[in-house]
């Protein structure tokens, strides 16, 4: 909202899990107790809303398959779309998205073209891509902090996730690893050469019938409004039927009515 098209977006995916299951690499692979109250504590510092149900009722296998599915969608330049879809689709509604047939629903609630979705899911090309994107989150940045390096399985090494690169027009990369406060990933931003817009941020109305849904901690940060004043407003809207609250189990997302 920012910088607008002074910052372009490439998502870079890093296959959390190749398997959940007992033989699997992750830390996590046969607990999924810990995995649940692995993402609380994610829940609990991003205010994000999250559902842990989705751990003991229809655990997922892997996360690969999500991850091969948003390359495929990238094809058609749906990837910022299907991604959120797939973000709410797991993390809020417990949707078991690691099968093809799942995952080609999840584009089509994206709005994604289904046949030509199917046809990138099924490409080698998209095989390679998502290889390379693991090859470059293994590649390990100078200067990259030993407590965000963590293990990737087979002996290697990767980035925490999220981080962010930078990349300027000349060529030097600036980066933010693991989970930081936007003043480090604005300062970052100024750093690579972007210039802020200096637009008035967006009403929280307006904000909604952008994104088409946000959670209550997106809507303060995308409208730069406090906390309270953003509830408030959103309370207010949905009171008026303007807004529709859509509950999830620590917390809410929020649509035009």
């Amino acid at each position: 909202m920012e910088f607008g098209a002074e910052v372009s977006i490439t998502y870079v995916m890093g296959g959390l899990a190749r398997d959940y299951g007992p033989e699997g690499e992750s830390p996590y692979s046969g607990d999924l107790e810990g995995l649940a109250l692995h993402w609380l504590e994610v829940a609990e510092a991003t205010r994000m809303p999250f559902d842990p149900r989705l751990w003991t009722e229809g655990p997922i296998a892997s996360t690969y398959p999500a991850c091969l599915a948003l390359r495929a969608a990238a094809e058609q330049r749906g990837d910022r779309a299907y991604l959120r879809a797939l973000r709410e689709g797991l993390m809020c509604f417990r949707r078991k998205l690691d099968t093809r047939e799942a995952l080609v629903e999840e584009a089509r609630r994206a709005g994604l073209d289904v046949p030509r979705f199917r046809i990138a899911l099924d490409s080698h090309g998209t095989v390679e891509e998502f290889g390379n994107d693991l090859e470059r989150t293994c590649t390990v940045p100078d200067g990259a902090p030993e407590d965000k390096i963590v293990d990737a399985g087979d002996g290697r090494k990767r980035v925490t996730f999220p981080t962010i690169e930078l990349m300027g027009e000349d060529g030097r990369a600036h980066w933010v690893f693991g989970y930081s406060p936007y003043e480090d990933l604005r300062d970052a931003a100024l750093a690579a050469g972007a210039s802020p817009l200096g637009e008035d941020a967006p009403t929280v109305l307006d904000a909604l019938k952008r994104f088409g849904r946000l959670a209550t901690a997106e809507v303060e940060a995308v409208c730069n409004l406090p906390e309270p004043k953003a509830a408030a407003e959103l309370w207010a809207m949905a009171a008026e039927w303007r807004v529709k609250p859509l509950r999830v189990l620590t917390g809410h997302l929020w649509e035009v009515a």
